[in-house]
């Protein structure tokens, strides 16, 4: 996938993209289950180099702590390294349940939208 990224209204694997994001969800029989499969999703995609957490206890804790739903909605509830981003559910029914979204690192402004800056931007207006 590094190499050659779903287009726009691409399903693959389970997800879809929009181009520039690829998005799909997994859901093991527990959150280190649902861990592993990101893990081995992301080496087999070519994306082994991009640092993670150890282990599901160590990504719980760039899960935000609040129930929030306005501050959900304009940040990133997860663990985050360019390019990809590895989210918790909004639902809190979903306990194992992680999303998965893998970024185009050669679309054009790549790093504003991995970023949210244009989506905070137009929240502050």
């Amino acid at each position: 996938m590094r190499d050659d990224f779903p287009e726009s209204g691409e399903e693959y694997m389970g997800g879809l993209s929009d181009g520039w994001r690829y998005e799909t969800s997994f859901a093991g029989s527990n959150l280190q289950h649902s861990f592993e499969m990101i893990q081995t999703f992301l080496a087999e995609e070519g994306y082994d180099d991009i640092p993670l957490p150890a282990d599901a206890n160590e990504l719980l804790l760039f899960k935000i702590p609040t129930r929030n739903r306005q501050i959900l909605l304009f940040e990133d509830n997860g663990y985050v390294h360019n390019p990809i981003k590895i989210l918790f559910p909004k639902s809190s029914r979903l306990k194992t349940q992680l999303t998965l979204q893998v970024h185009n690192e050669f679309s054009k402004n790549h790093l504003i939208k991995f970023h949210n800056v244009l989506e905070r931007l137009n929240n502050k207006a």
